[in-house]
């Protein structure tokens, strides 16, 4: 797992991408930017959490409170909320907790609130929007550890993520090696591109799809 995440650390969400498209895989998604200027990368693996509209009535656990306090250094918690972009499910009280427990990052399909608290926090936060609505009394959590959908794309308790500046691209966890390895060799293809490029090549022939690699190594 260790080797792993290193490996995953030191690529970015383009090259994951790259590779997941030329393994035929899912993971890529659209949408979920930073919601603030977030330097290099976030990655970890994954812990999920669902929400939705409140059903019961009485007082109900926070979203994500639980996931949070299980959490241990370098996770990154995933929160479904279909996108949702009228209520937030993720705020700065979650984010001080998080922290303690060493959590990497946190990706919402949906919306957080107190971003400028995260931020100071030093908490990357991947989502749709920031507004001031409360989860509370609207959306709880109703599921954890369980697969959701994010943007598009099914994700799965204890898959790997990375999300940077491009946004976020999720590894399914059977795939690992497949990926990191693929995604290495496309790093170090493109750094002998721009190689090439600064030496003179045209770039109609440096970039050409012939040049890019395959699922198998050549």
């Amino acid at each position: 797992m260790t080797d792993a995440l290193e490996r995953l650390r030191a690529l970015d969400a383009c090259a994951v991408s790259d590779a997941l498209d030329t393994l035929g895989l899912p993971g890529a998604t659209v949408g979920l930017p930073p919601l603030w200027p977030v330097a290099g990368v976030v990655a970890g693996r994954v812990r999920t959490v669902r929400a939705g509209a409140k059903q019961a009535t009485g007082p109900a656990g926070h979203i994500a409170a639980s996931v949070v306090d299980s959490t241990v250094a370098g996770d990154v918690i995933v929160i479904a909320n279909d996108g949702r972009t009228d209520v937030s499910c993720w705020g700065g009280i979650l984010t001080t907790a998080a922290l303690r427990h060493g959590v990497a990052g946190v990706v919402v399909d949906g919306a957080c609130r107190d971003i400028g608290e995260s931020a100071a926090a030093g908490l990357p936060v991947f989502g749709r929007a920031a507004v001031p609505v409360s989860a509370r009394g609207r959306i709880v959590q109703v599921a954890a550890a369980e697969p959701v959908d994010i943007a598009g794309v099914t994700v799965h308790e204890g898959d790997w993520v990375i999300a940077d500046a491009n946004g976020v691209v999720f590894v399914p966890a059977a795939h690992t090696g497949a990926v990191l390895d693929l995604a290495e060799r496309i790093v170090a293809r493109e750094a002998r591109m721009v190689a090439a490029v600064q030496a003179g090549g045209a770039v109609a022939t440096v970039m050409h799809d012939d040049k890019f690699p395959t699922a198998v190594p050549e």
